[in-house]
């Protein structure tokens, strides 16, 4: 392997890397975006691997990296395209399960390090969870060091046969601030008379209406705040498959919930809410639930995955599933401001104390450096 260093100083070549993105998940690729412009900006080359879309959405190469379209299959065309772009790199690093499986494949026979970061789990059941355990058990013997977000899915990859796991680092990268945000009451009145909540208090949640988002689970407790005086308004931005199935439950059991679909003004949404409300059955690092901790909104959240050491004492947790809890938890904060501004203040201190982007980026530099630099001869 040829001399390289991230730094590029006098007399070595800069680190050739290649990012391998699926383009799926939101984090994931917003996360890549963050490292681009880290990484280039301290003269490393950086080839992102996505599906076009995502360099769309995303700009990688308005971060200064290359991007070469690879479509979010595991075909061997898709294969073929990745292998030929990962050919001349030092170092790749491959983001989510089927992107870390499609680098395996296109890496096979090579000496290439391979770095993945786990950003999520899979959600399958049946034959199809088999097909993941599969997938997971050889990316993460496959890999030089296993990056997990969050302490239970570095635990996942140890026990699926990484040889070197660890917790990754990962800002909340591009936060947005909300439109007017030196001056929040201003646009606040306006966005909740837009949504029908004047004079009655605003919940919101945000993600795709996917089974394992829990919002069965929130329409079920939606039907106690039927009773409320005023009645609080549910308004959930997101799309998916779900949407059908709940809109009916909501128009068949007139529950106060309305679906507002995809959204581009979740910071300006949240910020005019009382409460954000995270239901999933299972999560690693919630943008939702920063994005709330960072706009000093109080957050009610389930307790899986990584939310807990997430938010901390900074939001209230109930347990997945548990309708009564979650709808108790929410009537009785509503009933207390002074709870709710503790919540504030403590969900501000939390929010200060996550990785910045910076941060980010050294320690992925330093998994990097640490994987291409040449050892001394002992």
């Amino acid at each position: 392997m040829s001399p390289v260093s991230s730094n590029a100083p006098h007399g070595l070549s800069p680190l050739r890397t290649v990012q391998v993105l699926g383009g799926g998940n939101a984090g994931s690729s917003a996360h890549v975006r963050s490292l681009a412009d880290g990484l280039v900006a301290r003269g490393v080359r950086v080839t992102v691997c996505a599906p076009a879309e995502a360099d769309r959405a995303y700009d990688f190469t308005g971060a200064g990296a290359e991007h070469v379209h690879v479509p979010r299959s595991s075909d061997p065309a898709s294969v073929a395209a990745l292998r030929a772009a990962c050919a001349h790199a030092d170092l790749v690093h491959a983001h989510g399960l089927h992107a870390s499986f499609r680098a395996v494949l296109a890496l096979g026979g090579r000496t290439t390090p391979l770095v993945v970061t786990w950003h999520n789990r899979a959600h399958a059941e049946g034959a199809r969870a088999h097909l993941l355990r599969l997938l997971e058990r050889r990316v993460a013997r496959t890999a030089a060091v296993v990056l997990g977000t969050t302490s239970d899915l570095v635990d996942r990859a140890r026990r699926t046969g990484a040889r070197d796991a660890r917790l990754g680092a990962v800002a909340l990268p591009g936060r947005r601030q909300p439109a007017d945000a030196d001056d929040p009451d201003r646009l606040r009145p306006k966005i909740r008379a837009e949504l029908g909540a004047i004079g009655r208090p605003l919940l919101m949640a945000v993600g795709s209406l996917d089974r394992h988002r829990g919002y069965d689970v929130l329409l079920d407790a939606a039907r106690t705040w039927r009773a409320l005086d005023p009645m609080p308004l549910v308004v959930v931005a997101g799309e998916g498959p779900l949407r059908p199935e709940l809109q009916r439950r909501i128009e068949d059991e007139e529950l106060p919930v309305r679906l507002l679909g995809t959204r581009d003004d979740v910071p300006e949404l949240l910020a005019a809410a009382d409460l954000a409300l995270l239901t999933s059955r299972w999560e690693s690092r919630s943008v939702l639930a920063q994005e709330a901790l960072h706009a000093r909104v109080p957050l009610v959240a389930t307790a899986v995955g990584g939310v807990p050491d997430l938010v901390g004492d900074g939001a209230e947790l109930v347990p997945y599933g548990d309708a009564k809890a979650l709808a108790d938890t929410v009537v009785r904060l509503l009933a207390d401001p002074g709870r709710l501004e503790l919540l504030r203040e403590r969900g501000a201190r939390q929010a200060a104390g996550w990785p910045t982007e910076d941060e980010a980026v050294a320690q992925v530099l330093s998994v990097y450096d640490e994987l291409t630099q040449p050892r001394p001869l002992a």
